[in-house]
């Protein structure tokens, strides 16, 4: 489904399962799923709309069980992604989500690297 229902539900499945992950792998899943969520809000931002209004309301209507609802970029409301037939390649979603792991990943890399203390020259 388009329309961020697809991030909302995965956020959602992760904001689950995080609780019972110990160490700091919870604390990077709920990370990935803060950042999930920031996609609707690029969607309203971009379709200019309050991004803030409309995925508040977007989540309600998840945490309400409608499981379709997505953002509705024609009049700025929430609808039902299903019954519009607004749909997202499975292979294209898959493939930008493991894009932007593996390149946070690398970030994160990078950084630790730029961390470590520098070593002592000697002369």
């Amino acid at each position: 489904m388009g329309g961020g229902c697809t991030e909302v539900l995965m956020a959602q499945a992760i904001d689950e399962l995080a609780p019972g992950i110990p160490g700091k792998k919870s604390l990077a899943m709920e990370a990935f799923a803060r950042a999930l969520r920031q996609i609707p809000a690029i969607i309203a931002d971009n379709g200019g709309y309050d991004s803030a209004e409309l995925v508040t309301q977007l989540r309600a209507a998840h945490f309400g069980g409608h499981n379709h609802a997505g953002l509705n970029m024609t009049n700025g409301s929430i609808g039902d992604m299903e019954a519009l037939g607004i749909r997202e390649s499975y292979k294209s979603k898959m493939q930008v989500l493991l894009s932007a792991a593996e390149a946070a990943e690398m970030i994160l890399r990078v950084d630790d690297i730029v961390k470590c203390a520098p070593r002592q020259r000697q002369g």
